[in-house]
C-alpha cells in the first residue's frame, strides 16, 4: 500500500476528474460501479472536495500510480468511535484488480488507529453489484435507510426514486 496517502488541496482537480469519471457519464460505463444508468449530472465538484479535504475530522486517501496520477480515492470522517467511508472510487479502466480491496485495508487500518470501531457507508439500493462486494469486504446491511437527496443537483440528478442502505463492519 506505498501507494496511498491522504490527498491535499493541491489534488482536487485530480480527483474531481477521476470521481466523476468513475461515477456518471459514459467514461464510468467502463467500469462496474457505474451510476449512470440511475443518476445524471455529476457526483462531486472542487468545491464539495475542498470543504472535505479541509474538515478537521475528514481524510481522503488516494491511491497513485508509478506516473504519480491518483487512480483510486476514497473519502473518510470520523463520528465518535465510528468512521464514515463514502466515494471510494478506482479509475473505471482499472476496476476488478484489486485497488478498491487496497483502499478499503487502508481505510479500516486508519480507523483503528484513530480509535474507530466500526466503518459505515451508504450505498445505493438495487446496486446489488456493489452491495456484494461490500458483503465479501465485510460490511452487512444495518437495516436502516436513508432518503437520498433527490433535489440537491450537486449529487447527481436521479432518474428515479433513490434510497440508501446503511452498511457497516465492526473492526
Amino acid at each position: 500500500m506505498q501507494n496511498i496517502s491522504k490527498a491535499t488541496l493541491n489534488d482536487v482537480i485530480a480527483l474531481n476528474s477521476l470521481i466523476n469519471s468513475a461515477y456518471r457519464g459514459e467514461s464510468s460505463k467502463a467500469g462496474w460501479t457505474t451510476e449512470a444508468d440511475i443518476l445524471g449530472g455529476q457526483r462531486t465538484d472542487e468545491e464539495d472536495l475542498r470543504t472535505i479535504i479541509s474538515k478537521p475530522d475528514c481524510t481522503i486517501l488516494k491511491y497513485t500510480n508509478a506516473a504519480d496520477e491518483i487512480i483510486s480515492c476514497v473519502r473518510l470522517e470520523k463520528h465518535g468511535t465510528r468512521m464514515y467511508l463514502g466515494m471510494l472510487t478506482v479509475s473505471p479502466v482499472l476496476q476488478g484488480g484489486g485497488i478498491g480491496k487496497q483502499m478499503m485495508a487502508a481505510s479500516e487500518k486508519l480507523a483503528k488507529e484513530q480509535n474507530c470501531t466500526t466503518v459505515y457507508m451508504q450505498v445505493i439500493e438495487g446496486r446489488d453489484e456493489l452491495i456484494l462486494w461490500y458483503e465479501r469486504q465485510g460490511y452487512i446491511d444495518t437495516g436502516e435507510r436513508k432518503p437520498f437527496p433527490m433535489s440537491d443537483p450537486r449529487f447527481g440528478i436521479p432518474r428515479k426514486e433513490l434510497e440508501f442502505i446503511i452498511m457497516e463492519k465492526a473492526l
